[in-house]
């Protein structure tokens, strides 16, 4: 189903990406986590409560009481959110939309491999690169907390967060996918695959910002990731990454589809 050629050359190429935003955030997750302790918490309180919407806004909230709650107030409302969602963008307009407007796409349909083949070969290298770079990042909070506090996270309530984190950046793949097949112009592609997701932030951001529940907050997917409720096992926040997880499923099933019936004018 897959074509292994294909798909050793795209994820070749997306070695560079991953390199780099794998750097920045092992940067900013072993900086995050190293800021653990009550001193440091004081102040960083301190600074949410001088702020306190613009603190919000990112996620950032005050009051934590111990290292899970401190990771999910530092790092899951902006860094672990915006970075592999800019690499998702990047990469789904480049492995199909890229291809279509350049022209390099013949290539590619003119070799005996068929279109469903290379939808999934291309999609799988988009889903790969962003598993990788979650996987990594898993690896270095258990590190970075094991060797700095040891005994002061669950790895299961950790990973618990992270499977929720996973569906939601699938979903976010997914939407990004889906235009890259759906468009045969680049900015079109990049004008909704990351436009959309972009802007479903920026209403996330307004929402956390509203001290009660607004309407922004109903109408934007992030709101499905709840990353203390999945520490803490809520059936409503597992019911979320559950809903982001069929989302993903069906958004990607729809790209496929609408690739392999798209007339490419070639």
């Amino acid at each position: 189903m897959l074509n292994k050629t294909l798909y050793l050359r795209e994820m070749k190429r997306s070695l560079r990406l991953l390199v780099i935003f794998a750097a920045i955030m092992t940067m900013y997750v072993t900086i995050i986590i190293g800021m653990y302790d009550p001193a440091m918490m004081a102040m960083l309180d301190g600074f949410v409560k001088m702020i306190p919407q613009m603190m919000a806004a990112v996620g950032m909230k005050a009051g934590t009481t111990n290292l899970l709650g401190f990771m999910i107030s530092y790092l899951y409302g902006f860094i672990l959110l915006i970075f592999p969602m800019v690499y998702s963008i990047l990469r789904a307009n480049g492995l199909i939309a890229k291809y279509v407007d350049s022209g390099a796409m013949v290539t590619l349909v003119a070799a005996p491999v068929k279109r469903r083949s290379i939808a999934l070969t291309q999609l799988s290298v988009l889903l790969s690169g962003t598993m990788l770079l979650l996987a990594y990042v898993t690896g270095i909070e258990i590190a970075t907390a094991s060797l700095g506090f040891p005994g002061s996270i669950s790895p299961v309530q950790l990973l618990r967060v992270n499977a929720g984190l996973a569906c939601l950046h699938l979903f976010i793949a997914g939407v990004c996918f889906f235009f890259s097949c759906l468009c045969s112009d680049t900015k079109y592609s990049l004008a909704f695959g990351a436009g959309i997701p972009v802007m479903m932030y920026i209403l996330q951001m307004l929402s956390n910002m509203q001290n009660e529940s607004s309407v922004f907050e109903k109408m934007t997917f992030f709101t499905l990731f709840n990353a203390g409720g999945l520490a803490a096992g809520e059936s409503g926040a597992l019911l979320g990454a559950g809903l982001l997880l069929i989302s993903a499923i069906a958004l990607q099933a729809g790209a496929v589809f609408v690739f392999c019936r798209k007339d490419l004018h070639i």
